[in-house]
């Protein structure tokens, strides 16, 4: 099995329509950071709904990946894992139960290599999906070379 990091694949970019009244629950750090990102104004013009978007993404990754082979990763994946779990069942049906924390191996850096782990690459914040997805591949990238092994060089 194989973790790439060079294919990256567009899948659906999706915003779930909610009314007014949820989107005024908000509390301060999401109505600051998704007001800014612009995520507040596609929900409110949407209109896909949780199950339409539960299909879409669940259609996109039938054609791309064999069922229980994709694993989700990401900066803190499991809080997105809960989301799926209750929110998108069949999505996480699809995925194998194996996850792929770049937090864990940022944190894992911080403390066996911290001299490495300076040299990371930063994060913007811009706090949209396809920004947070690029910037933990571009950091798993960097960990793969400069914490782990060369697969090449191990026999």
């Amino acid at each position: 099995m194989a973790l790439f990091l060079d294919r990256l694949l567009q899948g659906p970019c999706l915003a779930i329509h909610h009314d007014e009244e949820v989107l005024a629950n908000m509390n301060a750090w999401c109505i600051e950071h998704h007001g800014k990102s612009g995520l507040t104004q596609r929900v409110r013009e949407s209109t896909t709904s949780l199950a339409e978007a539960e299909d879409q993404l669940l259609a996109f990754l039938v054609e791309h990946t064999a069922e229980n082979a994709a694993q989700l990763a990401g900066n803190s994946i499991h809080v997105d894992r809960m989301f799926l779990y209750r929110y998108m069942p069949r999505v996480v049906a699809h995925l194998s139960y194996r996850i792929v924390d770049v937090s864990s191996i940022k944190e894992v850096a911080r403390r066996w290599f911290p001299q490495t782990y300076r040299k990371a690459p930063r994060k913007e914040l811009k706090h949209t999906a396809e920004s947070d997805i690029r910037e933990s591949i571009s950091e798993l990238k960097f960990y793969r070379k400069a914490v782990f092994k060369d697969p090449k060089q191990c026999k």
